[in-house]
């Protein structure tokens, strides 16, 4: 069997220093000059590592960070192909897809995020089975698996026994500088293959219903109601958690993390630099939501709010809220954790409560991936 493998060594830069993305090169010198550090490498070695388990495979990669360099650390000799120059762009993860579809490879898996994805849409559409490993800022695509190592998994199966067939998964992605400025605008691309393995893929981010509004509207009376004076608010991203900040008469970054103290704004759109900073070693809660259809409440859109920043304000500091069909639409699956920190992970693990509306509470298990 023929492996492509892609990285984009630039994807999920911008996350923790609160840029939602690193598409363009101005924003990659910003997320640079911010201390940002790679994401994707790490996280698509967890997937790769999966693939041990099988013989004579053959495997394509393009230079250095654009995987031969995690493949030669994990043992193997890729066939590498293609050139790239001293920064990586778009266009050679489109040439590298074009390449690897030349060369009939049976499966691309691919660290990145939306933007990634929608490069090699453009390259194969559907014509080469994919799976995305995600290490992105966005990830509405339903093209990812669910984890870096459900990646792995899901390739070691397909690559093992290709009669598992593959479904058609959507291709999707929004306008960064929209985002930044609090607007979502998402667009469908169109869709790709991936090997049909429903319980390790990710489901398409999905919002919440209109006659939701009074149980939100509840969640935020609650949530203020119970604040304290002298914490520290860590507040996380979101349309559930806006009317928090609208009941308090303060200024929301509908996706970005503000910080409240005394019920009052001390700073707007922060990265994980500056919340360490400004929280030091006094109490702080942070409040997030789920997402919706996916169930995470760390690791998608809210990176600032980091593995370190989680371990300094302690899992029983931490306030969940979402409205009923935010849960219900997980269908009994687990909430999701995936800080990239294994320990922190296993910290969050268990149960936590859930604020459904102004009247309940609801335990809920959490998965730390």
């Amino acid at each position: 069997m023929k492996l492509g493998v892609i990285i984009n060594p630039i994807a999920g830069m911008g996350g923790r220093v609160g840029l939602k993305g690193t598409d363009g090169v101005e924003v990659l010198k910003k997320a640079r000059s911010m201390g940002a550090i790679p994401e994707s490498p790490k996280k698509a070695m967890k997937a790769l590592e999966a693939l041990k388990p099988i013989e004579n495979l053959e495997i394509y990669s393009y230079p250095g960070e654009m995987g031969e360099r995690e493949l030669k650390e994990l043992g193997w000799e890729p066939n590498v192909i293609g050139e790239i120059g001293e920064e990586t762009s778009p266009e050679d993860t489109e040439r590298a897809a074009k390449e690897m579809k030349g060369l009939g490879v049976d499966l691309i898996i691919f660290a990145g995020g939306d933007g990634t994805a929608r490069n090699i849409f453009n390259a194969i559409e559907d014509n080469i089975p994919v799976i995305g490993i995600p290490a992105g800022v966005k990830i509405h695509s339903g093209v990812f698996a669910s984890h870096p190592r459900n990646a792995g998994e899901i390739a070691l199966h397909y690559l093992s026994d290709p009669e598992i067939g593959v479904k058609d998964a959507e291709v999707m992605d929004i306008d960064e500088e929209r985002f930044r400025d609090g607007i979502v605008t998402a667009k469908l691309y169109g869709y790709m293959k991936i090997p049909h393995m429903p319980n390790l893929t990710q489901s398409q981010k999905s919002s919440g219903f209109a006659d939701e509004r009074e149980a939100i509207e509840g969640i935020a009376e609650k949530v203020i109601e119970e604040m304290r004076d002298g914490i520290y608010y860590i507040v996380g991203s979101g349309t559930t958690i806006r009317p928090i900040m609208e009941g308090l008469g303060l200024p929301n970054t509908l996706l970005g993390i503000d910080i409240i103290k005394d019920k009052k704004l001390v700073a707007s759109d922060v990265n994980e630099k500056e919340i360490l900073e400004i929280i030091g070693d006094n109490p702080a809660k942070i409040i997030v939501t789920v997402i919706g259809g996916q169930g995470y409440i760390f690791g998608r859109g809210n990176q600032q709010i980091s593995a370190e920043v989680i371990n300094k304000v302690g899992k029983k500091n931490i306030i969940v809220v979402a409205p009923r069909s935010k849960i219900f639409s997980l269908e009994g699956r687990p909430l999701l954790v995936d800080t990239g920190d294994d320990e922190v992970n296993k910290m969050m693990s268990g149960y936590i409560s859930v604020v459904f509306d102004y009247y309940t509470d609801s335990i809920q298990e959490v998965k730390g991936l």
